[in-house]
């Protein structure tokens, strides 16, 4: 993976019903203008909500022909293990999908979703988000992202 061709994508497990459509509209308006510009490869940390919206939308990309990659970087192997039964078979329609799928640790411990976080980053040039809040683990990689020099472009605003 090479990190100027690279995008990762963070954001909030749970998006205001209310925000929803501005945040699609403009995720695939960002998406477009990255792959015009040569990113080649989209990161996703498989999360619910936003990084999920985020990979849907590039298996779509991929299956309309678009020549680019969906990699996932997971925290650990059971990262769904607490989710609903229609979260679970998503989850794994998407990685299914995956070009490549990159686990941090076997097993969840404290600290791993950070790292999964950093590894993002540390491998992107890009950052697209959906950040509505001053705190937490979105705001804590837009944070790292931005200081690590990335271009962060949030679909909120």
């Amino acid at each position: 993976m090479q990190k100027s061709t690279t995008c990762c994508f963070t954001g909030h497990r749970k998006l205001p019903k209310e925000k929803i459509g501005q945040v699609i509209k403009r995720l695939y308006y960002e998406v477009e203008y990255l792959i015009e510009r040569g990113v080649t490869t989209f990161i996703s940390g498989g999360a619910l909500g936003f990084d999920q919206l985020a990979a849907s939308l590039m298996i779509a990309k991929k299956e309309m022909g678009q020549e680019i990659r969906l990699i996932f970087v997971l925290p650990c192997k059971n990262q769904e293990k607490l989710w609903s039964v229609d979260q679970k078979k998503l989850y794994h329609n998407l990685l299914i999908e995956a070009d490549e799928i990159i686990y941090i640790s076997e097993e969840y411990h404290e600290g791993c979703m950070k790292k999964r976080n950093c590894f993002m980053v540390d491998h992107s040039s890009y950052c697209v988000c959906a950040q509505l809040r001053s705190f937490g683990g979105t705001w804590q990689i837009l944070k790292y992202a931005k200081q690590q020099g990335l271009t962060v472009i949030n679909t909120t605003e």
